[in-house]
C-alpha cells in the first residue's frame, strides 16, 4: 500500500481546561508556548484547575498526530509512528487513531510506563498554553520507524517537537535521511517558539541540508531565521526549506511555493481556542499538494480548515466537516 503521507511525533492525550491570566502567572507558566513538566508536576496542575471547565472530552494528540489525522479526514492515505504504554490512555490512542483511518506501527510498540499527556489551557483570548507530560513518548526512537512504509510515502512530515528527546531526534533525522534516499518529499514543522528558543539547533539537526516543505508560524519564523519582521524570515527560510507555509493568524498566511510568495487570506472567525490550528493547517495543506492542488489552493484550504478549528473547543473537527470544507474551499 502506499500512503501520501508517513509521519512521526509524540503521541499524547490531550484534555482542555479553560483558564485566566492570572491563572497562569500564580502557576509561573509562560504563556503561548509548550512547556515539558514530570508527572508530579503535571498533577498538581490538574489539582489547581479541577474546578476549572474541561471544554473537550479527551482525545488523541501530538501536533503531527493531528496533522496525519486531519490529512486522512481529507482522503489522504496516511502513517504515523508513535509510542503508547499498556494503559487506558494507551488503548483509548490506538483506537482514536484506527478511528480516523491512520495505519499505526505503534501495536508493536506498546511499553510498559504510562502514556503521554497533555494539559491544553486556554485564556479568554482563545490563546492555548500547554503543559506536556512525554511518558512513554520520550523513548520513541529509531525502532519505531517503517522504512518499508516510508519507501511508499509521498511526504515524510517530521513534528518538531521530536527535539526534546534525544532518541526522538534521531530517529526524525533517520527518518529525513531515509526518506531522501528513497526520494520521498519530507517536511517538518517548528512545532513552537519554545522550540525554536531553547532547541534551535537540535532543529537545525533535524533538518540537515534542507528539507522540501517547512511550516511555521510568523513568530517561529522570525526566531529561527533570528529576523524581526515576517518578510525577512520569509527570505531567510530559504536556506532551510525549498518551498514553506508561514501562518499569520487572523492575517492569514503566506506560502511560498519555490519561486513566488504568496498571501493566503485569513477567513473571518471568532476565535474562542487556537490550540490545533497550526496542526490543521499543516494536515489540510499537506492532502492538497498530496493530491495534485497548487501551493495557492492548498493555503486557501487549510486556511479555511485552521479557522473552524479555532472556532470551536478541541485541537481537531469532526470528520464530517472535512467533506464539507473540502467541497466549499475546492469544489
Amino acid at each position: 500500500m502506499s500512503y501520501h503521507i508517513y509521519g512521526i511525533g509524540a503521541a499524547l492525550v490531550d484534555t482542555e481546561i479553560d483558564v485566566t491570566d492570572s491563572d497562569l502567572e500564580q502557576l509561573g507558566i509562560t504563556k503561548g508556548q509548550m512547556t515539558l513538566v514530570d508527572a508530579a508536576r503535571q498533577q498538581e496542575l490538574v489539582d489547581y484547575l479541577s474546578g476549572h471547565l474541561t471544554h473537550s472530552k479527551r482525545a488523541s494528540g501530538g501536533s503531527a498526530a493531528n496533522s496525519i489525522i486531519a490529512a486522512s479526514y481529507f482522503g489522504a492515505k496516511a502513517f504515523y509512528s508513535c509510542k503508547v504504554a499498556r494503559d487506558d490512555n494507551g488503548s483509548f490512542y490506538l483506537n482514536d487513531m484506527d478511528a480516523a483511518g491512520v495505519a499505526c506501527n505503534v501495536y508493536d510498540h506498546v511499553g510498559d510506563g504510562v502514556t503521554g499527556k497533555c494539559l491544553v489551557l486556554i485564556t479568554p483570548d482563545a490563546e492555548r498554553t500547554m503543559l506536556t507530560h512525554l511518558g512513554i513518548s520520550e523513548t520513541l526512537c529509531r525502532q519505531a520507524l517503517d522504512h518499508a512504509a516510508i519507501a511508499k510515502a509521498q511526504y515524510a512530515y517530521i513534528e518538531g517537537y521530536l527535539v526534546t528527546s534525544p532518541t526522538g531526534r534521531a530517529a526524525a533525522i533517520e527518518l529525513r535521511e531515509a526518506a531522501e534516499q528513497h526520494g520521498v518529499k519530507t517536511a517538518l514543522s517548528l512545532s513552537d517558539p519554545g522550540m525554536v528558543q531553547f532547541f534551535g539547533d537540535g532543529l537545525r539537526e533535524m533538518i540537515g541540508s534542507g528539507v522540501d516543505l517547512l511550516f511555521c508560524n510568523e513568530h517561529e519564523a522570525q526566531g529561527f531565521t533570528g529576523t524581526s519582521d515576517t518578510a525577512a524570515a520569509a527570505e531567510g527560510l530559504k536556506r532551510y526549506a525549498k518551498t514553506f507555509a508561514i501562518t499569520c493568524g487572523a492575517r492569514g498566511a503566506l506560502v511560498f511555493d519555490g519561486r513566488e510568495l504568496h498571501t493566503i487570506a485569513s477567513h473571518p472567525v471568532k476565535a474562542v481556542d487556537s490550540n490545533g490550528a497550526g496542526d490543521m493547517f499543516a494536515g489540510a495543506f499537506l492532502y492538497a499538494i498530496t493530491h495534485g492542488y497548487s501551493f495557492v489552493d492548498a493555503g486557501r484550504l487549510a486556511s479555511r480548515a485552521a479557522a473552524e478549528v479555532v472556532s470551536s473547543y478541541g485541537p481537531r473537527l469532526v470528520a464530517e466537516k472535512h467533506a464539507q470544507i473540502l467541497a466549499e474551499v475546492l469544489g
